[in-house]
């Protein structure tokens, strides 16, 4: 398990260097690429810091066909809201902080439940604390959203 994540994180570091870089037709510099990426994955393995959060292997592309395409739709409906409220002459805000519950197993899976929450325009993780999160909200009906606990649910399902 644990070449598992050595092999996703190295993958991981070239694809980005690579969509960075731009540079796909330079043998040199790919090979430059790959050197840097090695030696990356060589320095956080003698570190110790190559885990499930660093590299999380365990979650498979899930993240990448189920729930990043729902929370990009969320993050446009949001950011669709926040417009709303910012440009109405009466700027019907009504902030409030809510505690938000995280029924997930493990702290990967609060950490992504907390930073989706942040990334969704008009509301922000302020604190996580054990099983809940402290949320301050623009407007209640983001703060509705969040409670409603849909997001809670589908970041409960990449974990399993």
């Amino acid at each position: 398990m644990k070449y598992l994540f050595i092999i996703t994180l190295s993958i991981a570091l070239f694809a980005t260097w690579l969509l960075w870089s731009g540079h796909f037709d330079d043998p040199f510099l790919i090979a430059l690429g790959v050197g840097a990426c090695v030696i990356s994955v060589a320095l956080s393995r003698r570190m110790k810091i190559v885990d499930e959060e660093g590299a999380p292997a365990h979650l498979g592309l899930r993240p990448f066909t189920s729930y990043a395409p729902w929370l990009i739709k969320e993050i446009v409906q949001s950011n669709m809201e926040v417009t709303r409220i910012i440009l109405s002459p009466k700027m019907p805000l009504q902030r409030s902080m809510i505690r938000v519950s995280a029924n997930q197993q493990t702290e990967l899976g609060r950490v992504i439940l907390a930073n989706s929450i942040t990334l969704t325009p008009g509301t922000v993780t302020v604190r996580v604390e054990g099983n809940s999160i402290l949320v301050h909200a623009l407007s209640f009906e983001g703060a509705a959203e969040d409670l409603s606990g849909e997001m809670d649910r589908r970041v409960c399902a990449l974990e399993k």
